[in-house]
């Protein structure tokens, strides 16, 4: 029956006549039954609240969706690491000294920009404060978007803070070196004035703290624990001031210039510590609450928008599609989702979300918390369809066949009802999936982040939908009796 199963779904996704399949498919000696069945499907947008964010994509920025009206802001926390391989030149042969000691030259934090929301803003100004913590995010913590370190008392109130007005393009830069095709825009923070540690030891700047305790405990650059508990425990990037810019920061590095006298003459050199996934990296959102509850409210209609901020829920029909065909195989379910176009043509509008997750509303924290990836059993992802596609619809988010999770959601509610007759009751979220917009690359990932650039999307479905309503189609098959 397999290789019907499999033609049967390949003709159930490109057309909806499905009368003949079982006569086309087999002998007459072995003749297939095949129906089909279409189930309309309830939906509703639903307020994500946090999510999850251990990720290395981390985004700075606050801004106001054109459409919707909600602002949304994203600051972010990371730590630093020493890179393996790296040398760092014995304190004789620093040519800067401070009280006999090899001193930094400079010291600086160095953001790198990418995708904008909007390039024609690239002048938009924000001002951010810099703040270092006073102990390190933890390894084994589930940390979420609404994680905020200054709420949390993870300042260290006496430490290191430094404020920054920018831009995303950098004007700093010669235009000679921003119009090379290897330029990365790019935020530089200075770190040249003196610095007091935990222990009230005085630094000229953060680089020499940093290479004095290279040269004194050179054990605790050993890893990226040792060093965010002894050395460095990171910091917190606050946007303060300004409105109109928001930029993925796609790498991220402290570096301490040094020179260093040789055999040769005098050499520059630097000490590079990254912000990469190696180390603990979280964004923290906020959304305005008010209007994004009252989006969740709009009844003729969902939502999709990023990042953490709204989801589209579905109740699937599960217990009309088993009725009256318990005993059949379930071989195809395909489900669409309608786009409604934009209301505006501001161009500061958000962008489409371009890839979405549909899986069990109960196991979304611990799908994104495990690094899973869509399996096509219990959860599955759909691209964003427009434009020369094989689907009958376009401006949608299609899902071909969603069978295996049918039945096993059907199964898991056998199973619970015939253990216990209140089992329905007490998991009322059995039967719901979620629609969540993510980054997922289809031919490379390993893992499966949450959106947290600016999407949004409005759907087809709601309680009041005033549309076509959203419908499931299935396909049955049954060998018939001879």
């Amino acid at each position: 029956m397999a290789g019907v199963v499999l033609t049967a779904i390949a003709i159930s996704s490109c057309s909806e006549d499905t009368s003949n399949i079982g006569e086309s498919l087999i002998k007459d000696t072995d003749k297939l039954d095949v129906t089909t069945e279409e189930y309309e499907v309830s939906t509703q947008t639903v307020v994500a609240d946090s999510v999850f964010t251990l990720s290395n994509n981390c985004y700075l920025g606050f801004v106001r969706d054109p459409e919707t009206m909600a602002d949304v802001k994203s600051e972010f926390t990371t730590q630093f690491h020493y890179l393996e391989h790296q040398y760092v030149s014995p304190d004789s042969k620093f040519i800067s000294r401070v009280e006999g000691k090899a001193a930094a030259d400079s010291c600086e934090i160095i953001l790198y920009l990418t995708s904008p929301y909007n390039s024609k803003d690239s002048l938009s100004a924000l001002k951010m404060k810099v703040h270092e913590l006073k102990k390190p995010m933890e390894e084994g913590v589930r940390y979420y978007s609404n994680y905020n370190p200054m709420t949390l008392g993870m300042i260290r109130e006496d430490g290191l803070s430094k404020s920054k007005m920018f831009t995303f393009l950098n004007l700093q830069d010669e235009d000679t070196l921003r119009t090379k095709t290897t330029y990365i825009n790019n935020v530089r923070i200075t770190l040249n004035s003196p610095y007091t540690d935990i222990n009230g030891n005085v630094y000229n700047n953060y680089g020499t703290y940093i290479l004095r305790q290279y040269h004194e405990h050179p054990e605790n650059f050993r890893n990226s624990y040792t060093f965010s508990h002894n050395v460095c425990p990171g910091f917190f990037f606050q946007i303060t001031d300004g409105y109109g810019f928001y930029a993925r920061v796609r790498d991220m590095g402290l570096k301490t210039y040094y020179r260093v006298q040789t055999d040769s003459g005098v050499v520059s050199a630097a000490l590079t510590l990254a912000g990469t996934k190696e180390v603990l990296q979280t964004t923290f959102i906020t959304n305005d609450k008010q209007a994004i509850n009252k989006l969740a409210a709009e009844r003729n209609h969902t939502y999709l928008k990023s990042p953490a901020g709204l989801f589209t829920e579905v109740t699937l029909p599960v217990k009309e599609i088993k009725k009256g065909h318990e005993k059949d195989s379930l071989i195809a379910a395909k489900i669409t989702f309608q786009r409604i176009n934009n209301q505006t043509d501001d161009e500061r509008k958000f962008n489409i979300p371009q890839n979405i997750l549909m899986l069990q509303k109960d196991s979304l924290n611990a799908f994104f918390e495990n690094n899973k990836t869509p399996d096509n059993k219990m959860s599955y992802y759909a691209i964003y369809n427009y434009n020369g596609s094989t689907y009958k619809n376009s401006n949608t988010y299609n899902f071909t066949n969603i069978s295996n999770l049918i039945t096993s959601l059907w199964n898991i509610r056998q199973k619970g009802v015939k253990e216990n007759p209140n089992w329905e009751a007490e998991h009322p979220n059995w039967n719901k999936v979620l629609l969540v917009p993510i980054s997922y690359n289809v031919t490379s990932s390993t893992s499966t982040d949450h959106d947290m650039s600016l999407t949004s999307a409005c759907l087809v479905g709601g309680p009041d939908n005033d549309h076509d309503p959203v419908t499931i189609s299935v396909v049955y098959a049954k060998f018939k009796e001879q």
